[in-house]
């Protein structure tokens, strides 16, 4: 009596998983295909985000290979190619390098490439900042102080962590333009500024060094007037 009171639960088993199947099999199938396809079309990304990488990386490799051998035009177009079709990750790396063979063949290039790199919103502000003082550097021994100033004279105002090395490219052109006061007041404000990277406080006491004869003299108490004659001294 026992087996047939089983075997019937096993029919009705069988009958519910049946309906169960013929209402929900497609769905149950469908999943699991998502799922594969899923897993499938995941593992394909990564692949291709591998390939993207190892190819950005080769073409890097090859420009700067074009840069050590002197050939900065070949260079900066294959810096250009990295930059525009290689992932996030090489973008600015390959700008800067590109900028750089500009500046090595040409320094107006350099410093139109840096400028353009400077004015690119969808860089990180600090990387842009980064671009203005390179371009600055170049243009300490190219151009004017008014054009240094225009790019550095806000990060060296700021309390960015550019902002000693935008004080070092200022006072250099401040130097340069013949201002020993002004590179003397702008070398001194590097070296008041805990923060200084080493190498940037000891070129800055260089410059104060340079132009301690220049520092801005201390007022003087007004001397007394000569007395008059028969008279008594006038104040």
């Amino acid at each position: 009596m026992t087996d047939i009171f089983h075997e019937i639960e096993e029919d009705l088993r069988r009958e519910r998983l049946r309906k169960l199947w013929d209402r929900f099999g497609g769905l149950i199938i469908a999943a699991i295909v998502l799922v594969i396809v899923g897993a499938g079309g995941w593992s394909g990304y990564k692949y291709w985000r591998h390939q993207q990488a190892v190819a950005a990386s080769t073409a890097f490799q090859s420009a700067v290979s074009l840069f050590d051998a002197g050939k900065f035009a070949e260079a900066e177009t294959a810096f250009s190619a990295v930059a525009k079709d290689g992932p996030t990750g090489y973008r600015s790396l390959a700008l800067f390098r590109g900028a750089a063979a500009a500046a090595a063949r040409d320094k107006a290039a350099g410093v139109a490439a840096f400028d353009a790199i400077a004015a690119d919103a969808s860089l990180p502000a600090l990387v842009r900042e980064l671009a203005q003082l390179r371009a600055a550097l170049i243009l300490v021994d190219t151009s004017s102080l008014a054009d240094v100033k225009q790019r550095v004279a806000a990060i060296a105002a700021g309390t960015g962590p550019l902002r000693n090395s935008a004080r070092e490219a200022l006072a250099l052109a401040e130097l340069k333009a013949g201002d020993a006061a002004a590179a003397n007041k702008t070398a001194t404000d590097i070296t008041s500024d805990s923060e200084t990277p080493p190498g940037v406080r000891s070129r800055a006491e260089l410059i104060r060094r340079l132009t301690a004869g220049a520092e801005p003299a201390a007022p003087e108490s007004a001397a007394p007037t000569p007395a008059a004659p028969g008279g008594a001294a006038t104040q």
